[in-house]
């Protein structure tokens, strides 16, 4: 007998364009974000998605009264199980709209935890995705409860009903943040371990980096050979993917796939996924990948930049830019963009799909690589022998003589092999 399909959440899709001042995102494209968020989570049957224009959003539930009537009756008439708000939603105005539209409802941050709990395949990835939840769910849950911080009565030093309930929640989380860090910790140990002897390969790192959706697995299964999940889908990657690329000079690379950059990232995921996004900070070379044929590609551009400047990236890595997805641009377009990458330098104009500029950008980055490389001198403890091993497995010693101090190596190397042997 065939098995039965899955039963489908119907659900609902709401980008609140509040009036603000400054600059904001084009509400379509940011409804379109939406709908491909919400997609990427299974089990989800998409039954509408609306722009709701706002001149300010209502403390107590977001929208007025007359839109929240209105809202609440087409969730009626199309049987709506789950709406999803593509915004920040008070735990205030999430109670009272649950109540009243009698579903169930996530906000932005919570669909992109739940999504990234559906991804995460490491372990590491599976206890940093709870420990944000837990973080998040520990101020909301916190914020939740004020409004019976007013109930205390007595005497004054023994607390209300809501001061309790409120205490015992957060030890509850405590408790559960406390034992997934320990966990945490022991699984950052082992890959500190993977990562030395990584370091002991002599090839220089290159990490893809991109907005979400980019095409970045896509030019890693291009350039590695690799199988690893490639899908028109936000998040498609979400643990770290490293693969040795042979360079076309005989050398060789390694190259890491990371997990696809959002706007408006949770703050408790940017922190919990600064592990996963250290190959990053340890590269030697960066290529961003962008989707050229996106109408907000620019700023998108933007908070790529302002993530890697926010993990700390040095100054003096390369970065390249590869502009994917040239194939869907019609003529006029690809003409504008590839008079844009001539003005620019590092730019390169291709095809992750079709492998078209891929030969080009790996012609640039062995170059790069190989230009970047510099000569010091080190003077290293007589007993420091294992570090003086490290440069020789590197393959970076050019000579090497004792001195009364010890002995003194010249190094040819790139600024990545300096951090990770200043690491040592």
């Amino acid at each position: 007998m065939a098995e039965a399909a899955p039963r489908m959440t119907r659900a609902l899709i709401l980008h609140p364009d509040i009036d603000a001042k400054g600059p904001r995102r084009e509400p379509g494209f940011a409804l379109e974000e939406a709908v491909s968020l919400a997609s990427a989570l299974p089990g989800l049957d998409i039954v509408g998605a609306e722009i709701v224009r706002l001149p300010k959003a209502q403390p107590g539930q977001l929208f007025g009264k007359g839109k929240l009537a209105e809202l609440g009756q087409r969730i009626a008439e199309d049987e709506i199980e789950l709406v999803l708000i593509d915004g920040p939603v008070t735990p205030v105005q999430q109670r009272n709209l649950e109540r009243d539209w009698k579903v169930k409802l996530l906000d932005r941050t919570s669909l992109i935890l739940e999504i990234f709990s559906d991804r995460a395949r490491t372990r590491e990835g599976v206890l940093q995705v709870e420990m944000a939840a837990l973080s998040y769910q520990r101020t909301r849950l916190v914020r939740a409860w004020t409004h019976l911080e007013r109930q205390r009565g007595g005497l004054g030093f023994v607390g209300g009903p809501g001061e309790t309930q409120i205490e015992a929640d957060r030890r509850a989380i405590d408790t559960q943040l406390v034992r997934l860090r320990r966990q945490l910790d022991k699984v950052a140990k082992t890959r500190t371990l993977h990562r030395a002897a990584r370091a002991k390969v002599p090839y220089p790192l290159v990490a893809l980096v991109g907005y979400t959706n980019a095409g970045k697995s896509t030019l890693f299964n291009r350039a590695t050979g690799a199988e690893v999940m490639a899908k028109d889908m936000l998040f498609a990657t979400l643990d770290p993917t490293m693969r040795a690329v042979p360079l076309p000079g005989g050398g060789e690379a390694i190259f890491s796939d990371t997990v696809g950059f959002i706007s408006d990232l949770p703050t408790q995921l940017v922190a919990a996924f600064r592990a996963t996004l250290e190959e990053v900070l340890e590269a030697d070379l960066i290529v961003h990948v962008r989707d050229i044929a996106h109408p907000e590609t620019e700023e998108q551009a933007d908070d790529v930049a302002a993530i890697l400047a926010e993990l700390g990236v040095a100054e003096e890595t390369p970065i390249f830019e590869f502009w994917n997805k040239i194939d869907l641009l019609e003529p006029d377009a690809l003409s504008r963009a590839e008079g844009m990458a001539a003005r620019r330098e590092g730019v390169f104009l291709g095809s992750a799909v079709n492998g078209e500029g891929f030969a080009p950008l790996l012609d640039a980055v062995e170059a790069a690589l190989l230009g970047a490389r510099s000569e010091v001198v080190l003077t290293l403890d007589p007993a420091d022998g294992r570090r003086r091993a490290w440069l020789y497995e590197q393959g970076v010693v050019r000579a090497e003589r004792q001195t009364e101090a010890g002995p003194e190596l010249t190094v040819m190397w790139t600024a990545g092999q300096a951090r990770r042997f200043g690491r040592l």
